[in-house]
């Protein structure tokens, strides 16, 4: 490869073309590959590379805690869950109809690994996705009461394709906190899924979000279109003999 192609690859951002072009050069002419042949292999490598690369931003950009998937997951190990219904969530369908799903259960069951598995389905298949443990939410939302960042902080999480929240559960919220969440999930309904993971049954959401007619409110919306599935299982924590 000469200085001058080098440089243009640089230049165009085909590092992986650069780095294969004399592998590939020498291939050809081993085996007899037209330059049609070999450009369509540099080209198809290269879109594999920008591919992986953009998969790698999005998971960064989502804050997975750990790259969970549902091809992993412990089935044999939690007869809770139903593997032919989470399978069914992985083929997506639920993005598009802005369907959102509810893991209920308690500590340990596995909900966190399957909320972010299907996750990781949702970011390899194209869309934007962020997880966010309920704590740091509402953490969040409460600061950007002091500086009137609100409407900025539900511009941002109303746009995400897929939003985590994690470990909804006993908190020690104010009204202010408890209004913003509901702006959230009002403007993200019927427009984008929610999946949230909770130990509470909804019966008990009021319990730490106060105002029983907002929440009332929220869940007549969060249930609307949702799948809630209730994991009664053993611990995956529990030391395995």
């Amino acid at each position: 490869m000469t200085d001058e192609i080098a440089q243009l690859l640089r230049s165009l951002r085909l590092g992986k073309i650069a780095e294969l072009f004399d592998e590939e050069l020498a291939r050809a002419d081993k085996d007899g590959l037209s330059h049609q042949e070999m450009w369509a292999r540099l080209l198809r490598a290269q879109w594999h590379h920008q591919q992986e690369s953009v998969l790698t931003y999005r998971i960064k950009q989502a804050c997975m805690p750990e790259p969970w998937t549902i091809e992993s997951f412990p089935w044999k190990r939690q007869p809770g869950v139903t593997q032919r219904q989470i399978r069914g969530f992985a083929e997506l369908d639920f993005v598009p109809k802005a369907e959102n799903i509810v893991f209920i259960g308690p500590t340990g069951v596995g909900k966190t690994g399957l909320a972010t598995g299907l996750l990781l389905k949702a970011l390899q298949n194209g869309h934007r996705g962020l997880f966010v443990r309920a704590q740091d939410l509402f953490d969040e939302m409460y600061a950007s009461l002091a500086d009137r960042s609100s409407r900025k902080l539900l511009n941002r999480l109303a746009r995400v394709d897929v939003l985590v929240i994690d470990e909804m559960g006993y908190l020690n919220l104010r009204p202010e906190q408890t209004n913003i969440f509901f702006k959230l999930m009002e403007e993200r309904y019927r427009r984008r899924p929610t999946i949230i993971t909770t130990n509470l049954d909804y019966s008990e959401w009021a319990n730490f979000l106060g105002n029983k007619s907002l929440v009332e409110a929220l869940l007549s919306r969060l249930r609307h279109q949702c799948h809630t599935v209730r994991i009664d299982g053993p611990s995956l924590r529990d030391p395995q003999s």
